[in-house]
């Protein structure tokens, strides 16, 4: 998959607010609407990053995952230990 790039092409990360202004090149004076290429070009980049964004937010919920196992067994040990000292 192509990630978009043309005489329009924006660069850096879009957000909300850069994607409502994009202008789209218009086509011809004979033909109503935007040139297929651009809106395909588009619709290629938004895909792209969107994409790339899905695997940023996996990948930080599994680092969330692992420190929040690694602080329930650590608070597990610290009570064990406690309750042992308290026994012993």
């Amino acid at each position: 998959m192509g990630v978009y790039r043309s005489r329009h092409a924006l660069t850096g990360p879009l957000t909300p607010a850069r994607i409502e202004a994009i202008r789209l090149p218009l086509t011809s004076r004979l033909r109503r609407g935007y040139r297929i290429d651009d809106v395909d070009a588009v619709l290629r980049r938004l895909a792209h990053e969107l994409a790339e964004r899905s695997r940023q937010l996996s990948v930080v919920a599994a680092e969330n995952h692992q420190i929040k196992t690694a602080l329930r067994t650590w608070q597990s040990e610290q009570v064990d230990d406690a309750v042992g000292q308290l026994g012993g």
